[in-house]
């Protein structure tokens, strides 16, 4: 019976080759609802200082204590919002409002922003967190529904936070972190560019700018065949190619990705896609949410150089139809979290 439940909801992205639809679209956003108020399993990540900051997820964490961690709830959050901003016929519309006006109350956004004000806290989620959460903030401002507009509203002064937290910590970055996992640095430079410029927040983005340029336009001949290390969620490789896409103009751009990764220029690149042995295992699981964010850098790249680089359409393609039915294959491991992964690809790809 589980195996005929999980053809059923697998076959909505049978063959899939185009943009996300309208019934995709409700099945990934079945996994955010499921656990978005779900405390347990839940994994804290937190720094006690004594026995009285012992607490709860929920009380600690009023707004984001679902999905297994914080971060984890922070995406998934804006997954909803995503998918309520490009489809306002989704199932369950009344109950992802609902929840989310929930979670995102201007009490509980408080209660965050006091746990973030913890001087043993200053490093929380830093940067992967950091810049997920501007990414809800970024999709709430977008939407012109009255829910979205109060909520963009509650969530601006943590987001204030953060934005701070970025400017006072990139420039004490010496050195890149190339992690293909939460710490990874050109990941969170990422989204915070993104942030900025929608939010025409100057001071941001030319913190991410000259700082993204001080530590990454040196390097050359990225080892591309080195990827993927054993829990990899993240090209360490593409998401530095993403911030140096953001910050730096064609003209310069170009003659740096020539250096910095040569092989894509080759009209014929292949790249494995990566494969997951045990999905139930929450540390090997990362590898699909590794072949999304190979899809997303690519679409992303094709966006703006398409001339150069549309024989990495199919490329992207592949990776992202690889791992799309195993979003929903049951298994918490990946069902918290990978949802959001396949949506960013789906948002990149909807953009060429």
């Amino acid at each position: 019976m589980k195996k005929l439940l999980l053809l059923i909801i697998v076959l909505p992205f049978a063959g899939f080759s185009q943009n996300l639809k309208l019934e995709q679209a409700n099945h990934l956003a079945t996994l955010p609802i499921k656990c978005l108020q779900q405390e347990y399993p839940n994994k804290l990540s937190q720094l006690l200082i004594d026995s009285t900051e012992i607490a709860s997820p929920k009380t600690l964490h009023p707004a984001f204590y679902g999905c297994f961690d914080w971060h984890s709830s922070v995406h998934g959050h804006w997954s909803l919002v995503y998918l309520l901003n490009h489809f306002p016929d989704l199932n369950s519309r009344s109950e992802i409002i609902q929840k989310l006006q929930i979670n995102l109350s201007k009490e509980n956004i408080q209660q965050e922003i006091h746990y973030f004000s913890k001087p043993h806290e200053k490093s929380f989620e830093r940067t992967y967190g950091w810049a997920w959460l501007l990414k809800l903030q970024m999709e709430l401002d977008a939407s012109n529904d009255a829910y979205a507009k109060e909520l963009a509203q509650n969530l601006q002064p943590l987001s204030n936070v953060i934005i701070e937290r970025y400017i006072e910590f990139l420039p004490k970055l010496n050195y890149p972190i190339r992690a293909g996992t939460h710490s990874n640095t050109a990941f969170g430079m990422n989204l915070a560019w993104d942030y900025a410029v929608h939010s025409k927040n100057e001071a941001l983005q030319k913190s991410v700018a000259d700082n993204a340029i001080r530590l990454f336009q040196k390097d050359e001949n990225c080892p591309f065949d080195w990827e993927p290390s054993g829990t990899d969620f993240l090209s360490p490789c593409l998401e530095e190619l993403g911030i140096m896409q953001r910050v730096l103009p064609s003209k310069t751009f170009l003659p740096w990705l020539k250096n910095f990764a040569p092989k894509l220029f080759n009209k014929n690149y292949s790249w494995d896609v990566a494969r997951v042995s045990d999905r139930t295992d929450g540390h090997l699981v990362h590898l699909d949410g590794l072949n999304f964010s190979r899809a997303w850098n690519f679409y992303y790249l094709i966006q703006q150089y398409s001339k150069e680089f549309s024989h990495l359409g199919k490329l992207a393609d592949t990776h992202l139809t690889f791992s799309l039915p195993s979003v929903v294959d049951g298994n918490y491991e990946g069902e918290h979290w990978l949802a959001s992964f396949a949506l960013r690809s789906f948002e990149m790809k909807s953009k060429l």
